[in-house]
């Protein structure tokens, strides 16, 4: 999956696959790269859009969707 670079403290980069609906992670931290899936275009736009992606990761993502670890 193709990520963009992004400005956050805690991510380096983000992906997101909108037909399947997967949102890819790589953490800043470690270089580990996540998926979660069943992750909706809406809240895919509001993580985008948010102020803090991090903090929006940790209270909106993180624990609330099907992850699978994908490399690191």
């Amino acid at each position: 999956m193709r990520r963009q670079a992004v400005q956050s403290s805690a991510l380096k980069s983000i992906g997101y696959d909108a037909e399947e609906h997967i949102l890819e992670l790589e953490f800043r931290e470690n270089g580990d790269v996540w998926q979660y899936a069943n992750v909706k275009p809406a809240t895919y736009k509001r993580f985008l859009d948010s102020e803090s992606r991090g903090n929006f990761f940790s209270t909106k993502i993180r624990g609330k969707y099907p992850e699978k670890k994908v490399s690191g």
